[in-house]
């Protein structure tokens, strides 16, 4: 049986390109880049080199970014970071609703320490408001954080209008564009963040390996205490092949950005067009304000995992909601966010397409999902009690 993968939103698969520059490095390169020898020379070279890659994707100065180990320690670093570093200014922070998990969950420990919190709403297509974010702040406040694009229901926010505001108030501005940067163009001069989160297995890198964008004059503190790398920001010794691979990955989504663009939004559109053999279903996100490889619904009267797991048995891989809080019982706090009841949130699916998907991928897949909504319904009482009033 063929698997048909529509989950690259939790990972995607290892470019061949990729692949092959991380077996180069590592069949010739095993020095340490902070070692003060030739071989040591010939790391730092190919860790410079990829450095400089991952930074021409976001419009950002190599010496600004920060190798990290993924998106989630990307973001706690900032978050935490500031925090820390802000904490004679006041304990004020300002999210929104929808933020991933890494994000909560970094903000509470902050509250058991004494940080106070303030998360903003969003509207029916989960897009945040910036006045809500320019009234929520205090002269207390230490530090914005908004994500990019949400990895559940792919809308984009404006996060360029969220930027101006934050810099008229000169309040650090985090943005987790992990799901973002390296599918969609990422300048951060434009949307005037001072910190961006970002993980190069979201664009056919590595997984394991991320990258925190900070900008001059910053002030933050490590997350990881130890030696001078990362021109002291982080300590520990460098995942080098990782960062290689982020670093061809880069280049890779900067060159092919237009075309992998116009081929994903096909297969979204193809997608969302065949939904119309579905009744009661609902389109989560902006229609137009969104990631173009993300499409999000939520279908009455069955579960998404039952309907994940039964599309997973035909060789289709897809989400319910993102992968680090998939297992959870819980309704998903971005569509409860947006309006969703915990019926219409527990009966949802998000399909995330990739480069090397086909039209032809999208229509089997969708054939299988009518399939596979028709079982559940016929087995469950409330549609059956729907039919028969």
């Amino acid at each position: 049986m063929e698997t048909i993968y529509l989950d690259h939103i939790s990972a995607t698969p290892l470019h061949p390109e990729v692949k092959r520059a991380m077996i180069d490095y590592l069949s010739t390169g095993f020095g340490n880049p902070v070692s003060q020898h030739h071989i040591g020379d010939a790391a730092l070279e190919a860790l410079e080199g990829a450095r400089e890659e991952v930074a021409k994707l976001i419009k950002a100065n190599p010496q600004e970014l920060v190798f990290t180990s993924g998106g989630t320690e990307s973001i706690n670093h900032a978050i935490k970071g500031v925090a820390f570093a802000g904490a004679k200014k006041g304990k004020h922070i300002v999210t929104s609703n929808i933020e991933h998990n890494a994000v909560l969950k970094s903000l509470r420990m902050l509250e058991r320490m004494g940080y106070r919190v303030t998360s903003v709403p969003v509207d029916g297509f989960g897009l945040v408001n910036p006045d809500d974010v320019k009234k929520a702040i205090t002269d207390e406040t230490v530090l914005v954080t908004i994500m990019h694009a949400n990895n559940e229901i792919g809308t984009v926010e404006p996060i360029g209008e969220i930027g101006g505001i934050t810099r008229e108030r000169n309040i650090p501005f985090h943005c987790d564009a992990v799901v973002s940067a390296g599918v969609v163009p990422v300048d951060v001069e434009e949307m005037g963040v001072d910190l961006l989160s970002m993980a190069a297995n979201q664009f056919y890198g590595p997984s394991g390996v991320g990258a925190l964008y900070i900008r001059p004059k910053t002030e933050i503190w490590p997350l990881l205490d130890g030696g001078m790398q990362e021109n002291s920001h982080r300590g520990g010794t460098h995942n080098m092949v990782g960062i290689v691979g982020m670093g061809k990955a880069a280049e890779l989504a900067r060159e092919e950005m237009p075309q992998r663009t116009e081929h994903l939004l096909q297969l979204k559109t193809a997608f969302l067009d065949g939904l119309g053999f579905i009744d009661e279903i609902i389109v989560n996100g902006h229609p137009t304000q969104s990631l173009p490889n993300l499409a999000s619904i939520s279908v009455s009267y069955v579960e998404g995992e039952s309907m994940m797991l039964l599309l997973d048995e035909q060789g289709i891989c897809v989400s319910t909601r993102s992968a680090c809080a998939s297992g959870s019982l819980r309704a998903s706090h971005v569509l409860l966010s947006i309006g969703r009841d915990y019926a219409e949130a527990q009966g949802t699916l998000v399909f995330s397409f990739g480069i090397t998907n086909t039209i032809e991928e999208v229509e089997r897949a969708l054939e299988a999902l009518k399939n596979v909504v028709a079982t559940l319904r016929k087995i469950s009482p409330l549609y059956r009690k729907k039919e028969e009033r």
